[in-house]
């Protein structure tokens, strides 16, 4: 049994939605977020600037005890993750591996999409990673740069998200796969609007819930799991304006965020 808490952080709100699942599979786990909304979106960045970013991230996390970390962000995972993973004693876990695990074992015709932002498209470890395990996968990668605006501004399910969505996914759909990645932690937000258009025979893959998972199976397996019957707590912090993170991102989290939400200097990391 270990009561230290688990670090999760995203460049924004989209984090939340691992949050989210590990509320869900581990009751009992503190967590520690922090939202970089002061620096959204990485994926615009270069991956020099994204590296940097995760590093100060994950100093911030560390400065309380952490027992894991987990960047819920696609474009770190893809950008930073492969580069500072050995850098830490601490153990950092990304999205894209468990979401390429989940992604195989669903798919029937080895036909698997990928939406991300731009970064994650250009850096490729989604695909290098199903790859992995299985070679003659086909994988057809998208980037959605309005997605991820269209989310932090709550147009979730609106015409003018369903006009933006069709006009990324009719390729997908096109391509014939029966399994799709959403590959950045804010498009399960999307997920009515995308399972709508791809219809009921294509499984969407949720990459931060499979990384909750993937982190409870660490987890267990080191016996690093809190026990007892005591509900976690929740600390949320921001590198920006505090206001609207609580309605935002109890929308992600779907529950109210009634903790306090406070503002950290990241650069000072």
């Amino acid at each position: 049994m270990d009561k230290r808490p688990i670090g999760v952080f995203d460049s924004g709100l989209g984090g939340l939605t691992c949050v989210r699942e590990i509320m869900k599979i581990m009751p009992n786990e503190d967590v520690i977020y922090f939202g970089d909304t002061g620096r959204v979106p990485y994926g615009t960045r270069s991956r020099d600037t994204i590296i940097k970013y995760v590093r100060q991230d994950i100093r911030f996390l560390k400065t309380f005890d952490i027992k894991a970390i987990i960047i819920a962000c696609g474009t770190a995972s893809s950008a930073a993750l492969p580069w500072i993973a050995d850098e830490s004693d601490t153990k950092v876990m990304g999205v894209v591996e468990p979401a390429a695990r989940a992604a195989v074992a669903a798919t029937k015709n080895k036909r698997i999409g990928v939406l991300g932002t731009g970064a994650t498209i250009k850096y490729g470890k989604y695909v290098s990673n199903i790859k992995d395990i299985c070679p003659d996968a086909e994988i057809f990668g998208k980037a959605c740069p309005m997605f991820v605006p269209l989310v932090e501004n709550g147009y979730t399910d609106s015409e003018a998200t369903r006009i933006i969505a069709r006009e990324y996914l009719d390729e997908m759909k096109e391509k014939g796969i029966d399994t799709l990645i959403l590959g950045c932690t804010h498009y399960p937000l999307l997920k009515s609007v995308i399972g709508d258009i791809m219809g009921k025979d294509v499984t969407l893959i949720d990459s931060g819930a499979v990384a909750a998972r993937a982190a409870y199976d660490f987890l267990n397996e080191k016996n690093l799991l809190s026990e007892g019957s005591e509900d976690g707590t929740y600390r949320y912090f921001v590198s920006d304006s505090v206001e609207d993170f609580s309605t935002l991102g109890s929308m992600f989290l779907d529950r109210p965020i009634k903790e306090s939400v406070e503002k950290i200097e990241i650069e000072g990391f």
